[in-house]
């Protein structure tokens, strides 16, 4: 083999290399363009994925928000609500306080002073004692002496006992009506307070103490009347 074809035999080799090396390079330059491109498209995935994740976390947020915001006004507006039930049931109740004094006006001192005689009576018949003490107002005073014998012989009657013991405490007496000039002190619309002789038993049978018992009986027909059958 001469030098010629040695040399020819050189280049077929070299060309031969550099094709096979070529594609090795265009097969490695693919396989990276593909992996590029998967690699690419899984990131861009994983964002995508994290982006879906934070808008479905600040979309939860904001219902979160709402439903809180829903919650506190509707709480707003049940408060504000039962604020207004509540506030005319009590001006209810202090225009019922008011006609009180008008049972214990000088117009009306008959009916008063027999009021007063059952008033009496009754707590008489729920102290069973022998022996009391009353109090009244001070206005009241000359009325309760009036009908206190009577009324001692009618709880005999009903009991079946002896007339029981009454002293009126002449010392110490139940508050005056409510003065025009200051509203917020202590003041009793009329009635008596008897105790046992000991003090341990004490029944107040004041007008103010029974509407407070009539009143706290009544409050949930009271309101079913005003606001209908869902009010508790």
């Amino acid at each position: 083999m001469n030098d010629a074809d040695v040399s020819k035999q050189i280049q077929q080799m070299v060309r031969f290399i550099r094709q096979e090396a070529e594609e090795k390079a265009n097969e490695i330059a693919v396989s990276a363009e593909e992996e590029f491109n998967i690699e690419k498209l899984q990131l861009v995935e994983a964002e995508k994925k994290k982006i879906r994740q934070e808008y479905e976390r600040k979309e939860k947020q904001v219902d979160i928000r709402k439903k809180i915001e829903y919650s506190m006004q509707l709480n707003a507006s049940r408060i504000k609500v039962l604020q207004a039930q509540d506030d005319l049931v009590n001006s209810m109740k202090e225009a019922a306080a008011k006609d009180l004094l008008n049972v214990s006006h000088h117009h009306h001192h008959h009916v008063y002073r027999h009021l007063l005689k059952d008033l009496i009576v009754q707590s008489l018949l729920r102290l069973k004692e022998p022996s009391v003490l009353l109090r009244c107002r001070k206005e009241d005073l000359h009325l309760v002496e009036h009908v206190l014998d009577s009324a001692a012989q009618e709880y005999a009657d009903k009991a079946n006992v002896r007339p029981p013991e009454i002293t009126v405490d002449k010392q110490v007496y139940l508050p005056p009506a409510p003065s025009h000039h200051n509203t917020h002190e202590t003041y009793c619309s009329g009635g008596v307070v008897l105790a046992s002789r000991d003090g341990k038993i004490v029944f107040e049978n004041t007008l103010d103490a029974r509407l407070d018992v009539v009143f706290r009986k009544k409050l949930p027909e009271i309101r079913k009347q005003l606001f209908g059958q869902g009010v508790a």
